[in-house]
């Protein structure tokens, strides 16, 4: 019997059999949208961002996430299927998980984490430029976008009293900036008013001089 772990997309996008799952988590890291995709959510000319582990200073700092029960019959064919969806810059780990529901004990399960000397790490940025990167993605999973809404919205809604301020502070960087970008959008796409006539132009015409008498006295 092996359990997975699932902290990102594995924890909405289950493509493999399973036996059961528990909603918990695991502790001494912390959750970073530091590993670039070049595949799932981006390209080799423009990559994604998703997320990797990073060990954490504090040893109780907790990253939530799914642990998934893989059936003995199914073992080859799910961790095959899963070195592969995972191969870009991703190693197996085993770390122990303590589920939310506390009348189950703690176990034992396998995560895959991108470890910082991986050649897609991306590594540390400002947020609003990890933010700027994530609206601009999309690969054969889907947006970019979409990855990080799915994640913090799974949290908002099955384990509210966590904290991740890194995911939340990244989800609303990003919604600002697609606001910015879209008033933006409608400024250029707004027609220029009908130019105005002038002063001078919409004042009477000035009378031409009178011309000189052609008759002449003697």
């Amino acid at each position: 019997m092996q359990w997975l772990f699932g902290y990102g997309s594995l924890i909405w996008k289950v493509d493999f059999p399973y036996k059961q799952k528990h909603v918990g988590y695991i502790e001494g890291f912390e959750r970073r949208f530091y590993q670039y995709s070049t595949d799932h959510r981006g390209t080799e000319q423009n990559p994604g961002r998703v997320v990797t582990l990073l060990k954490s200073d504090d040893p109780q700092q907790r990253v939530w996430g799914v642990a998934y029960e893989i059936d003995d019959s199914e073992n080859g064919a799910v961790w095959s299927r899963l070195d592969f969806r995972e191969k870009n810059g991703y190693k197996r780990k085993v770390c122990t998980f303590h589920p939310k529901d506390e009348t189950v004990r703690p176990f034992d399960v396998t995560v895959y984490i991108g470890d910082p000397d991986n050649q897609w790490y991306a590594g540390e940025a400002p947020v609003v430029e990890i933010a700027r990167n994530i609206i601009s993605g999309k690969g054969k999973s889907g947006f970019n976008l979409d990855y990080l809404r799915q994640l913090a919205q799974w949290m908002r809604r099955v384990v509210p009293e966590a904290s991740d301020p890194h995911l939340f502070e990244l989800e609303k960087n990003a919604s600002r900036l697609l606001l910015l970008s879209s008033a933006a959008d409608e400024m250029k796409n707004q027609k220029p008013p009908p130019p105005q006539p002038s002063a001078s132009a919409s004042a009477s015409p000035t009378p031409p001089p009178p011309q000189p008498s052609s008759s002449h006295f003697t």
